[in-house]
């Protein structure tokens, strides 16, 4: 009888060793899955938000300043549109021109002769003679639009955090093979346990 019971102690005590393991595989397995989970629902929550600061105007007008542009010169009034500064700029507005003559005669041109688009910074020709201006200098004026600080600030962040995802997605698959081998142990030694109990007679897994 005494027999019996030592036995049935190293059962219930297997039985006990078995339902902790198994407890803390189960747990292991879990806390993985729901800290990759976890992971990759916080980048999206936060590309979210940051595409949503920078896309939705929520930060207020752009700041601005008055720019003075002094003798732009190899210009030309004629019949070939002539854009101020040679190249378009979307953050550039309100051109005025102060001041224009003929490069080769140094004498002024009168407003009278062109057409300028206070918008694009474009000027042609706006009489109908055929003027021939090929060598003209001009001063000019415009409006430069620019980030504010706080656009600037969460640009820098958006540029952070972009620069952090790719550093991180590098080492997804480094991360997904710790969490496959994490898995792999988990299971074996889950049936491990299940072997052990049924070599002690406690039935199937």
């Amino acid at each position: 009888m005494p027999y019996i019971s030592t036995h049935l102690i190293i059962m219930n005590g297997g039985v006990k060793m078995f339902k902790t393991k198994k407890a803390q595989s189960g747990g292991l397995i879990t806390g993985l899955v729901f800290g990759i989970a976890s992971l990759v629902i916080g980048v999206i929550v936060a590309f979210v938000i940051v595409s949503t600061m920078t896309g939705a105007g929520l930060l207020g007008d752009d700041d601005t300043d008055t720019e003075t542009v002094t003798k732009e010169t190899n210009a030309w009034i004629n019949a070939t549109p002539y854009q101020l500064g040679l190249t378009s700029n979307a953050s550039r507005s309100n051109y005025a021109i102060t001041h224009a003559w003929n490069s080769t005669s140094n004498t002024i041109i009168e407003s009278a002769n062109w057409t300028l688009s206070s918008v694009t910074g474009i000027l042609t020709n706006a009489t109908t003679v055929a003027n021939d201006y090929k060598n003209v200098s001009f001063n000019y004026t415009f409006t430069h639009s620019f980030d504010n600080s706080d656009q600037r600030s969460v640009n820098a962040l958006s540029a952070n955090f972009t620069a952090g995802v790719d550093n991180v997605s590098e080492k997804i698959p480094t991360i997904l093979l710790i969490a496959a081998i994490v898995l792999i142990l988990g299971v074996l030694v889950l049936l491990v346990g299940a072997w052990q109990r049924m070599r002690m007679g406690g039935g199937g897994i």
